[in-house]
């Protein structure tokens, strides 16, 4: 079934309904861009939300970093921000595929349909055309006819009357016979007209407009099966992204299931041991005894709990609950405590060490080229390689440098050790050298308090009393006994620890909240 045949009177009704189809596919093309500029604005705050949270700004060192908890939740952050991603592409796809397509085809549709209806007004002015002479003839002859009519009547009467001359009867009777001939003419120019203008009626009625209807029919089908497609292409190009989408969720899902809470203990456990010994259990005191106190004895008190235990020092890294002010950080890590401290070391030594091997590296690689150069001077000058093997050599011996000064940095530093791997070296022009560089499996274990026995014995610069027992089990610390009275060396430098020496020459660290001191004037 079809407009033209089923609908031949429904102009009006055709005309309102194909304009209101291309209405609605306005419509459409409205909403799935308004849900574009939604999935658009909710990419971007997911992308912000993510680097709301993201802490990779932050400096990788801290601890935290090394958590499975943090890193999975980094994990989440990067799989919210590829999820955005997908979102963005969504909408790229729906303006692309759907609104920019739609529209375009819309306004060829539009000027079809201006066309098709161009057509039938074109046709309805001809036969209204038509129509107008055919009334204008069927006019005209109906007035010529009544004329004649009284011609003829006119031309009668005048025969009949006596007093008429034949004159004037042969007058009459020439006028209503002129009469009759144009009326005779205008009816048939009337019938004539008649006949083109059914002839035309039934042309406009069962082929014109039916053809202009038939086309507007399917130009309406072409635009349902084009919204039907947008429609489809709605849901697709969301389906199109839902396994990468999925992917990212099972990272998420990933994310959750790699935290593993006791790693994360250890972690904590690694990042934060002192290395310190518990403190002894505080002596009784005797007063009744009558204990001879020092000259330092108006600083003691009997201890009566944590507080007191340390004193003024209680500032110090042994009370477990004090507010501790912010450390000063130092180059060197003496703010940290022996296990931390050790580890930074070790750390920082490392990562020396592997600057030096890449310099070292680029020495070997820049003297085979210079050698490659020297031999085949088609491939390049010798000479171009001198100014980078000299700024290698010189990085060479910096890193050599700063890889020495911390290693007796770390020799003088505080009860505890440190092992330094030493790389095998090459000279600046691709030689090795035996004499300055030790074997590459060597490692030197450098425990400080056989430093201590190497250099020569420091004049002491004041007495300490020990208040409290102290086992000294760490490397580089000495053993005390409550009442104890030893040479102070060298004063705490800010890290809780001083340095003392018996009579008998043994010297070591002690906790400063476990000793009062009186230096030297």
């Amino acid at each position: 079934m079809d407009w033209g045949t089923e609908l031949w009177d429904q102009y009006d009704i055709i005309e309102k309904h194909t304009q209101s189809g291309l209405e609605l596919v306005e419509k459409y093309v409205k909403f799935v861009k308004e849900r574009t500029e939604i999935e658009q604005n909710y990419a971007k705050q997911l992308r912000n939300l993510s680097k709301k949270h993201n802490l990779k700004r932050s400096n990788k060192d801290e601890p935290e970093c090394r958590l499975s908890s943090y890193q999975s939740f980094l994990d989440i952050l990067n799989e919210m921000n590829d999820y955005a991603g997908q979102r963005e592409l969504i909408a790229e796809n729906m303006m692309m595929n759907i609104c920019i397509d739609l529209t375009k085809y819309l306004q060829e549709l539009k000027q079809e349909r201006k066309t098709y209806l161009m057509e039938a007004k074109k046709a309805q002015q001809s036969l209204e055309s038509t129509y107008k002479q055919l009334d204008n003839s069927k006019k005209r002859f109906e007035r010529e006819w009544r004329e004649a009519e009284r011609a003829a009547q006119y031309a009668e009467k005048t025969d009949q009357d006596i007093n008429a001359t034949k004159a004037d009867v042969e007058k009459a009777k020439q006028q209503a016979h002129m009469r009759a001939h144009v009326a005779e003419e205008c009816k048939n120019d009337y019938a004539a007209q008649l006949q083109k203008y059914n002839k035309e009626q039934n042309q406009f009625y069962f082929n014109d407009m039916p053809l202009v209807f038939n086309k507007l029919q399917d130009l309406d089908e072409r635009r349902i099966r084009k919204l039907a497609q947008g429609y489809i292409l709605f849901s697709d190009t969301e389906k199109h992204v839902m396994p990468i989408i999925g992917k990212c969720l099972e990272g998420i899902t990933k994310a959750g299931t790699n935290v593993n809470e006791k790693n994360d203990s250890m972690v904590v456990i690694e990042q934060n041991k002192s290395g310190f010994e518990r403190p002894g259990d505080v002596e009784f005191e005797d007063f009744s005894q009558g204990i001879n106190r020092t000259s330092s004895d108006s600083s003691l008190s009997t201890p009566k709990g944590p507080a007191d235990l340390l004193g003024k020092n209680k500032g110090k890294n042994f009370w477990l609950f004090s507010k501790r002010s912010k450390p000063t950080v130092t180059e060197d890590f003496a703010h940290l405590p022996p296990e931390q401290r050790r580890k930074r070391l070790q750390q920082k030594l490392e990562e020396i060490s592997k600057e030096l091997q890449k310099e070292v590296d680029q020495s070997e690689a820049l003297g085979k080229m210079k050698d490659v150069y020297e031999k085949n001077p088609q491939m390049g000058d010798p000479a171009s390689l001198a100014s980078q093997m000299s700024q290698t050599s010189q990085n060479i011996e910096r890193l050599r440098g700063e890889l020495s000064n911390e290693v007796l940095s770390a020799l003088h530093r505080k009860p505890y050790f440190v092992v330094v791997d030493f790389l095998f070296f090459s000279s600046p022009d691709g030689a090795h050298s035996d004499e300055s560089t030790p074997d590459p499996s060597q490692a030197i274990y450098a425990e400080f308090d056989d430093d201590f026995e190497d250099e020569e014995l420091t004049a002491p610069i004041g007495k300490c009393t020990a208040m409290y027992n102290f086992p000294g089990a760490s490397e580089g610390t000495i053993s005390m006994q409550e009442g104890e009275v030893l040479a102070v060396v060298e004063e705490d430098k800010g890290d809780g620890w001083t340095r003392v020496r018996r009579n008998n020459g043994d010297e070591g660290y002690v906790p400063t909240s476990y000793v009062t001191i009186a230096l030297n004037k």
